[in-house]
Protein backbone atom coordinates (compact mmCIF):
# COMPACT_ATOMS: atom_id res chain seq x y z
CA UNK A 1 0.00 0.00 0.00
CA UNK A 2 1.02 3.90 -0.67
CA UNK A 3 2.69 5.59 2.33
CA UNK A 4 3.76 8.21 2.81
CA UNK A 5 5.41 9.24 6.61
CA UNK A 6 7.12 12.94 6.78
CA UNK A 7 9.65 13.63 9.66
CA UNK A 8 12.03 16.73 10.61
CA UNK A 9 9.52 19.30 12.03
CA UNK A 10 9.73 20.59 15.03
CA UNK A 11 10.31 24.57 17.47
CA UNK A 12 12.79 26.71 15.35
CA UNK A 13 13.15 30.56 15.61
CA UNK A 14 12.34 32.96 12.91
CA UNK A 15 15.03 33.37 10.75
CA UNK A 16 16.28 29.69 11.35
CA UNK A 17 16.29 26.46 8.98
CA UNK A 18 14.44 23.22 8.80
CA UNK A 19 14.55 20.37 6.31
CA UNK A 20 11.62 17.82 6.47
CA UNK A 21 11.72 14.41 4.97
CA UNK A 22 8.92 12.63 3.33
CA UNK A 23 10.28 8.53 2.97
CA UNK A 24 7.60 6.65 0.72
CA UNK A 25 6.68 3.38 -0.44
CA UNK A 26 4.43 1.12 -2.11
CA UNK A 27 4.31 2.78 -5.47
CA UNK A 28 7.27 3.51 -8.16
CA UNK A 29 8.34 6.92 -6.50
CA UNK A 30 10.20 7.82 -10.07
CA UNK A 31 7.43 8.19 -11.84
CA UNK A 32 5.54 10.29 -9.82
CA UNK A 33 5.46 14.59 -9.34
CA UNK A 34 5.36 14.94 -5.69
CA UNK A 35 4.42 18.04 -3.11
CA UNK A 36 4.38 19.46 -0.20
CA UNK A 37 1.51 21.22 1.63
CA UNK A 38 0.72 23.24 4.87
CA UNK A 39 -2.30 23.28 6.99
CA UNK A 40 -2.33 26.35 10.04
CA UNK A 41 -4.95 26.42 12.90
CA UNK A 42 -8.01 28.06 10.96
CA UNK A 43 -7.00 27.75 7.46
CA UNK A 44 -7.04 26.32 4.35
CA UNK A 45 -4.62 23.55 3.13
CA UNK A 46 -2.12 25.43 0.99
CA UNK A 47 0.33 24.18 -1.66
CA UNK A 48 4.08 25.01 -0.70
CA UNK A 49 6.04 23.36 -3.04
CA UNK A 50 6.11 21.11 -6.38
CA UNK A 51 8.83 18.86 -7.95
CA UNK A 52 7.75 16.90 -11.11
CA UNK A 53 9.25 13.60 -12.22
CA UNK A 54 12.01 15.66 -14.28
CA UNK A 55 13.26 18.01 -11.31
CA UNK A 56 10.69 20.56 -12.34
CA UNK A 57 9.41 23.00 -9.71
CA UNK A 58 6.85 25.35 -8.61
CA UNK A 59 6.26 27.46 -5.11
CA UNK A 60 4.13 30.07 -3.96
CA UNK A 61 5.49 33.73 -3.70
CA UNK A 62 4.42 33.14 0.09
CA UNK A 63 7.42 30.58 0.15
CA UNK A 64 9.98 31.03 -3.27
CA UNK A 65 13.61 32.04 -2.47
CA UNK A 66 13.01 30.82 1.29
CA UNK A 67 11.86 27.24 0.33
CA UNK A 68 13.50 24.43 -1.69
CA UNK A 69 11.87 20.99 -2.81
CA UNK A 70 14.06 18.55 -3.57
CA UNK A 71 13.93 14.27 -4.25
CA UNK A 72 16.24 11.38 -4.07
CA UNK A 73 14.80 9.16 -6.87
CA UNK A 74 16.86 6.18 -5.47
CA UNK A 75 15.71 6.59 -1.99
CA UNK A 76 12.10 7.03 -2.68
CA UNK A 77 12.76 10.28 -0.48
CA UNK A 78 10.99 13.91 -1.13
CA UNK A 79 12.78 16.95 0.88
CA UNK A 80 11.47 20.44 1.63
CA UNK A 81 14.43 22.67 3.14
CA UNK A 82 12.98 25.78 4.37
CA UNK A 83 15.30 28.53 5.43
CA UNK A 84 14.54 32.32 6.84
CA UNK A 85 11.40 31.20 8.47
CA UNK A 86 8.82 33.46 9.71
CA UNK A 87 5.88 32.86 12.04
CA UNK A 88 3.77 32.91 9.63
CA UNK A 89 5.35 29.52 8.31
CA UNK A 90 3.66 28.05 11.77
CA UNK A 91 1.87 24.76 10.37
CA UNK A 92 1.23 20.85 9.86
CA UNK A 93 2.89 19.87 6.81
CA UNK A 94 2.14 17.21 4.86
CA UNK A 95 3.94 15.40 2.28
CA UNK A 96 1.63 14.88 -0.49
CA UNK A 97 1.14 12.88 -4.16
CA UNK A 98 -1.12 12.22 -6.78
CA UNK A 99 -1.10 8.53 -7.31
CA UNK A 100 -4.27 6.73 -9.01
CA UNK A 101 -6.90 6.65 -7.73
CA UNK A 102 -6.65 9.69 -5.70
CA UNK A 103 -4.43 12.29 -3.76
CA UNK A 104 -2.25 10.01 -0.91
CA UNK A 105 -0.88 11.78 2.51
CA UNK A 106 1.19 11.62 4.82
CA UNK A 107 0.05 12.32 8.46
CA UNK A 108 2.01 15.66 8.86
CA UNK A 109 5.09 17.17 10.86
CA UNK A 110 4.16 19.91 13.05
CA UNK A 111 6.43 22.97 12.03
CA UNK A 112 6.68 26.01 14.55
CA UNK A 113 8.19 29.26 14.12
CA UNK A 114 8.53 31.24 17.84
CA UNK A 115 11.00 33.56 19.60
Amino acid sequence: QVQLVESGGGLVQPGGSLRLTCATSGFTFSNYAMNWYRQAPGKERELVATITTIGMTNYPDSVKGRFTISRDNAKNTVYLQMNSLKPEDTAVYYCSAWVPPNRRWGQGTQVTVSS
